[in-house]
């Protein structure tokens, strides 16, 4: 029987979440399984992923073939790393202290550059904002000095007289009395 790690749809259109099965490769995509070793969410930047890390190794050490992209889901996780390390020992290139050294560098390494991608993605969405607040600020400016430069121009026009009776009673009033 071959025995496939593959992804299984779930969620809405749209909206697709993913969990990760071992399976018959003769079933369909969501039919029956094996076993369930984790989920895949892509709607997330960066992807969540959460993974049974022994339960995948025990498997890909027992032969499943993971489809292309349970492949780079499982080298993202380590999973491929471990698996190469292991064959490694079981041949006899390496110790089980080495191993151990070498797949603990491995995860340093690769948790620093996602604690980097986090940090970068939550520097730039405040820049963003920033930005838009600093844009939005300019064009109020641009608005307010717009609507301001209106009002003086209406007020150096002088207001055109209509006619000069209602000032010429007046004048006369002040000269009778």
């Amino acid at each position: 029987m071959a025995v496939k790690i593959r992804l299984q749809r779930h969620g809405k259109k749209d909206a697709a979440f993913f969990h990760l099965v071992v399976a018959d490769s003769r079933s369909p995509r969501d039919g029956k399984f094996i076993e369930k070793v984790g989920t895949y969410n892509p709607n997330t930047n960066p992807a969540t992923i959460e993974l049974n890390f022994d339960s995948a190794l025990d498997w890909m050490l027992k032969g499943a073939q993971p489809t292309d992209t349970c492949r780079a889901i499982l080298s993202y996780k380590g999973v491929l790393m471990k698996k190469h390390l292991v064959e490694g020992m079981k041949k006899g290139a390496l110790t089980e202290a080495q191993v151990n050294e070498k797949f603990t560098k491995w995860v340093d390494e690769k948790s620093g550059k996602i604690i980097g991608k986090h940090d970068r993605l939550k520097t730039d969405a405040t820049k963003k904002a920033s930005d838009r607040m600093k844009a939005e600020t300019v064009a109020k400016e641009a608005k307010a000095a717009k609507v301001a430069a209106k009002l003086a121009a209406q007020e150096a026009v002088p207001a055109p007289e209509t006619t000069e009776a209602p000032d010429a009673p007046a004048a006369t009033e002040e000269s009778n009395g």
